[in-house]
């Protein structure tokens, strides 16, 4: 079960966005599992991808058609996620893009495809180019939920998000959607991630709000380390709002909307912690008093990435001696021991390079049983600092995962 995730009541629609959702039976069940978005003209749009070697064909396309064309459409899918298929996947891609833009009146370098799913099965084209029609002709304004719950994966919600701003006196919406339950440590952004607003702005803005967005949402996330060969995330800017341009961060507006967009983000990358496969704890990772930023995210992530610690925190056993020793092998030079502390919430565990003398079992024991943690270390080597989010790793991960394509 999700921790402290409830699925969305309503997206806020974004007036030169429509969505829609369909079944092509890319699953064994009859579930919703493509997907369309509509993307009216004018509109800006940037995108980060992962940064795996083995990108997945939709990856490859969807960055040579950025390249090439304004996109009007995103085609979706889940079930399939097109990795690890060689030339027949580029040929599969091209394809359902191809037949996408034949149904639109669009060029081929005007849709930008994605999938997600099992890697290294060919793609079944036929299902989903009969689907395009059922799907073009279902575009509605208010279709965010219905998409954000045809991209799941092993989800158990979908995730999604509006927030509203005031720029000029005029109200700017941001909407985002994400999927991402596992193989989640993007190095980019995550498994898939659509986000929109009806502000106005230029290519260029748009892509240092979103790098500046995903560094600090997507690229502190971790469920189990592993980077997805799908990673792909989408800012779109339909510029229906009709405020004032901001063409760069220095325009005095720029901080309004970045801040939506970035608070949108955190908030779709701590969902996708808070679903990740069979956790059972959130976890916030805080390192600070470092020389680096780079340092900090250094110790973070070998906290967050080690089985020993997400596995104490599943069985709410307050083994700090796991903690002490993931930063002890965090790779820092000349670090000295004797002035890191380590915080449970508010229970300092170590200090002075061993267990603090305030500290008892019993109190380890109650911040262990709570469904929210923050693991807390402070390096006291400068003013640096960094958070991360992960969670446990619980017996239902590895079920999950030993029977994902069953």
């Amino acid at each position: 079960m999700a921790v402290g995730l409830t699925r969305p009541d309503k997206l806020l629609p974004i007036q030169g966005i429509r969505l829609s959702a369909g079944c092509a039976n890319l699953y064994n069940s009859q579930r919703n599992d493509l997907a369309l978005i509509e993307i009216s003209v004018g509109s800006a749009c940037a995108a980060v991808f992962t940064t795996n070697s083995f990108s997945a064909a939709p990856v490859r396309i969807a960055r040579d058609h950025l390249v090439k064309a304004t996109p009007r459409y995103c085609l979706i899918n889940a079930g399939n996620a097109n990795a690890g298929t060689g030339k027949q996947g580029i040929i599969d891609c091209i394809s359902s893009c191809q037949a996408l833009a034949e149904q639109t009146g669009s060029t081929v370098q005007e849709v930008l495809p994605f999938s997600t799913g099992v890697i290294g099965k060919d793609l079944p084209v036929n299902n989903i180019c009969n689907k395009l029609p059922v799907l073009f002709n279902s575009l509605s304004d208010e279709g965010w939920l219905n998409v954000a719950e045809a991209i799941m994966t092993t989800d158990t919600l979908p995730k999604g998000i509006s927030r509203t701003v005031e720029i000029d006196n005029k109200t700017v919406t941001v909407t985002g959607i994400a999927k991402g339950s596992g193989m989640i440590r993007p190095d980019m952004a995550t498994m898939l991630a659509f986000i929109a607003t009806d502000a106005v702005i230029s290519r260029k803005a748009l892509q240092d709000i979103l790098s500046y967005s995903v560094n600090r949402s997507f690229n502190r996330i971790c469920v189990d380390g592993d980077t997805s060969t799908n990673d792909a995330c989408l800012l779109i800017a339909t510029g229906a709002s009709n405020t004032p341009a901001i063409a760069s961060g220095d325009d005095k507006n720029a901080a309004i909307i970045r801040n939506a967009i970035a608070d949108v983000c955190l908030k779709l990358a701590q969902a996708i912690v808070r679903d990740g496969e069979g956790a059972s704890k959130f976890i916030t990772v805080d390192v600070c008093g470092g020389a680096s930023e780079d340092e900090c995210l250094q110790v973070a992530y070998v906290i967050a990435e080690s089985p020993l610690v997400k596995t104490a925190f599943y069985a709410s056993d307050p083994n700090w001696g796991r903690i002490l020793a993931a930063v002890g092998r965090a790779g820092l030079k000349n670090l000295d021991i004797d002035g890191i502390t380590i915080f449970l919430d508010e229970v300092c565990i170590v200090e002075n390079g061993g267990r603090a003398s305030s500290y008892s079992e019993y109190l380890g024991q109650e911040i262990m049983r709570r469904d929210e943690i923050t693991v807390r270390i402070q390096l006291a080597r400068g003013m640096s600092g960094a958070t991360i989010w992960t969670c446990d790793l619980s017996n239902e991960y590895v079920r999950i995962n030993a029977e994902y394509r069953n």
